[in-house]
């Protein structure tokens, strides 16, 4: 493994590094309005939810690594300390990222880019229409990292009225998330689109369940099981029962047993092969049940 002292790195380099690592970033098009009414749209993915009570959003228009300036999303908010947090999804991905492009201050990048602006209810900033959900804030606070280039600016803001396009709502109001289609902004010029195959789920542990630390050290040192394969094993509550690992082993088993007789290294990869496929198949008692088959 390759190691890095941030202090002694190049920022661009050092930028590259924490953005090409840690993603994909949730995207916010914000919208803002100076004190002379000017409207400004920028994308900006050091961007988070970080309360819900309160609801509060922190994104960072960070100053520009080139030239140390600061961006119109910034300015404007030191100014009028409102903002709308516009959700990204694929459908408007591509006028995102034109509205990231550096037009001079006064342009409006909401019509650059080609979206409809609407009025907010509570808040001086437009909305997008085009956004799925958007979220009406007023900054609480504005907290300034450092004046040196590529220094964040952390904008908290706090939530005071959500609109949703209902086509994305289920029956209990809640965002489907397989059809809201989100976007993530990866390292460089890349994204990631929240769709399809992409998407899966995982439950949350059992609390009492066996944890890796409790595997038998063939098991937790198997060479055909990951760790993420070890980790579903230990989210089990209790191992199988003896009677019902033999009586298995008899029916599921039997050829696997009858094949390597004579040789238990070969035995024992089998069934650890056996038991991954089982894991990968969602059936982790019968996983658990080829392994345990392996000592009885």
């Amino acid at each position: 493994m390759k190691s890095f002292d941030p202090a002694t790195l190049h920022i661009k380099d050092l930028h590259a590094l924490l953005l090409g690592s840690i993603g994909p970033r949730p995207i916010a098009l914000a919208s803002t309005i100076s004190k002379n009414g000017e409207h400004n749209l920028s994308p900006f993915s050091f961007f988070n939810v970080f309360s819900a009570n309160p609801p509060l959003l922190i994104f960072s228009p960070a100053r520009r690594g080139t030239d140390n300036t600061t961006k119109h999303t910034y300015e404007n908010i030191k100014e009028v300390p409102e903002v709308v947090i516009n959700i990204v999804n694929y459908d408007i991905t591509y006028q995102m990222v034109l509205s990231s492009a550096n037009y001079p201050k006064g342009v409006s990048e909401i019509e650059k880019a080609g979206f409809t602006a609407l009025d907010s209810d509570l808040i001086k900033p437009k909305r997008i229409a085009e956004s799925p959900v958007q979220f009406e804030c007023k900054v609480n606070q504005v907290i300034e990292l450092s004046d040196g280039p590529a220094s964040g600016n952390l904008i908290m803001a706090e939530v005071i009225k959500i609109h949703v396009n209902e086509e994305y709502l289920d029956t209990n109001n809640k965002i489907d998330q397989k059809k809201i289609d989100l976007v993530g902004r990866m390292g460089g010029n890349t994204y990631v689109r929240a769709h399809g195959a992409n998407l899966f789920e995982i439950t949350r542990p059992n609390d009492a369940n066996l944890g890796v630390d409790s595997l038998s050290e063939d098991i937790r040192l198997s060479k055909i099981l990951t760790g993420n394969d070890l980790a579903r094993l230990a989210n089990a509550e209790a191992y199988p029962d003896e009677t019902d690992v033999n009586e298995y082993k008899l029916i599921e088993l039997s050829s696997i047993f009858i094949e390597h007789e004579n040789d238990a290294n070969l035995l024992e990869i089998s069934l650890h092969k056996k038991a991954k496929s089982l894991i990968e198949d969602g059936n982790i008692e019968d996983a658990w049940k080829s392994l345990l088959a392996f000592n009885n």
